[in-house]
């Protein structure tokens, strides 16, 4: 009797854990299959006023849900909107970095090297001045989490020069000699350009190919990466390769940036490339680990160690994994804590972010051809607008079209965009570093109530029409805002 008590009561704990992992699930996946043509309406609503308010040459944004892209969009400025396009190629900066490391962790999987192998193993080269002697060894594992204490840049001032001249791969290990560490190895975080390129070296002087053809054979080629190129091609600058622009000066005007080749720092900042080629990169790992890539370009449990926290300093509260930076954040929405991982990059003319959510399955791409902007603003922004999406009915969209446009907001702001939310209706105010909304729930025809955290509801919106009909304004907290209409051409 006994015994048949503990079998059944083993099999009721294993049907309730895999209920539990059936609900987890569940949520995931239910998220994953929601309508989000709102959402993406709303998006290109904020990334229109962004361009105007902000004088922002271009945006290429793609939005990845599960295993494809979802919605992907190129916006430009009047002297932009024909020249970019979804297939524009943009440096993409720093996001370079990934693909070093990814190469680096390809070569640990073929056992060729070890993460805690000191570098100079492997770079007999290498004779950076160690100012501290009781530091313990630069590996290749501090160099990806940014803790080797090795300065930020080579021995040569290529981000400052006007004419963006660049040293070669001779050039940078030249310049080792007359280096310091900046800290002991371990102890700070300090991102550093020297220490990528010279993981690409590495990656050389291991495998026996040069590094342009390895990422290339290795990642890119695997991954179809057709367009994405180790460099920036001169004969591409202006066509297929989008103008880069500065930050704006004290005139309010951003002025074109020269073309450059990054040369010997090609495997930390040197990268061309595109949406949709990045979105490539972004929709292999999700599917890597779900089980459910079958290229071999690396194990799913070494992409899980990139993915995973390796050093923290907690001075500056920055996490890294191997390669990757890690961005823990309080969902609010969710209330949860949100794990996601990915790179930003910043070089002269470009701003560029990749962010992957691994337990959402959705990846968020902005590539901007302008400086004095920050991309991290519009991946989070925009994975915040998804998450403020709750709806029952997922085949539900633009309902409320009727009512959706921009209506003024002045004095206290200068818009706001009325908008379908499934089935409520969405209130942004622009413009808006956040892009938080306010929801609005349909209790009879032109009368909505605020929906609160806790779903009660509070106060009343109240769509205005004149005798015929038409669409005026809108009441909220016996304020009345006028319309304005559908485009934002409407506000002139």
């Amino acid at each position: 009797m006994k015994k048949y008590f503990l079998v059944i009561l083993s099999t009721l704990l294993i049907c309730c854990n895999n209920s539990s992992v059936d609900s987890r699930k569940s949520k995931v996946e239910n998220l994953d299959s929601k309508n989000y043509s709102d959402v993406y309406k709303m998006v290109e609503i904020w990334l229109k006023s962004e361009i105007d308010y902000n004088d922002i040459p271009g945006f290429s944004v793609a939005i990845i849900n599960k295993d494809k892209i979802d919605w992907s969009k190129a916006i430009g400025n009047d002297k932009n909107k024909d020249k970019i396009s979804i297939n524009s190629l943009f440096s993409i900066c720093s996001i370079s970095k990934l693909f070093t490391s990814i190469g680096i962790m390809q070569l640990v999987s073929e056992g060729k090297i070890n993460l805690n192998d000191p570098l100079k193993k492997h770079l007999p080269f290498f004779d950076l001045v160690q100012t501290f002697p009781d530091s313990s060894p630069i590996t290749i594992r501090n160099i990806l989490t940014h803790s080797s204490g090795l300065p930020r840049e080579s021995n040569q001032p290529y981000w400052s020069n006007i004419d963006l001249s660049f040293p070669t791969k001779e050039e940078v290990i030249n310049g080792l000699s007359e280096q310091k560490t900046l800290y002991p190895a371990n102890r700070y975080f300090q991102y550093s350009n020297l220490g990528l390129t010279l993981l690409g070296y590495l990656i050389e002087e291991v495998s026996g190919i040069p590094y342009n053809q390895y990422i290339s054979d290795k990642i890119l080629n695997p991954l179809d990466m057709n367009s994405t190129k180790t460099f920036m091609d001169s004969k591409q600058y202006g066509d297929e390769l989008i103008i880069g622009f500065g930050a704006k000066n004290r005139k309010n005007k951003r002025e074109m940036v020269p073309y450059f080749n990054a040369f010997g720092i090609d495997p930390a900042a040197g990268f061309s490339s595109n949406t949709g080629d990045l979105a490539k990169f972004a929709i292999w790992q999700l599917n890597l680990l779900s089980g459910e890539s079958d290229l071999n370009i690396l194990p799913e449990n070494l992409l899980t160690q990139m993915h995973q926290i390796h050093f923290s300093d907690t001075l500056i509260n920055v996490k890294r994994g191997l390669g990757f930076n890690i961005y823990e954040t309080e969902n609010g929405i969710h209330d949860r804590t949100e794990v996601l991982v990915g790179h930003g990059g910043s070089c002269p003319g470009y701003k560029t972010q990749l962010t992957i959510d691994p337990e959402g399955k959705k990846a968020f791409i902005v590539l901007i051809n302008a400086r004095g902007v920050t991309p991290s603003k519009y991946t989070k922004g925009i994975k915040n607008l998804m998450d403020q999406l709750r709806q029952k009915n997922n085949k539900k969209s633009n309902l409320f079209d009727e009512i959706s446009g921009y209506y003024k907001s002045l004095p206290w702001n200068t818009e706001n965009y009325l908008s379908s939310w499934g089935e409520n209706i969405a209130l942004i105010s622009l413009p808006t570093n956040s892009a938080n909304i306010t929801r609005f729930k349909p209790i009879e025809k032109d009368v909505f109530r605020r929906i609160i955290k806790n779903n009660d509801l509070g106060e009343y919106l109240y769509i205005l029409r004149d005798e015929e009909n038409s669409i005026i304004g809108f009441k909220r907290h016996q304020n009345i805002y006028n319309f304005y209409g559908k485009e934002a051409s409407d506000l002139n």
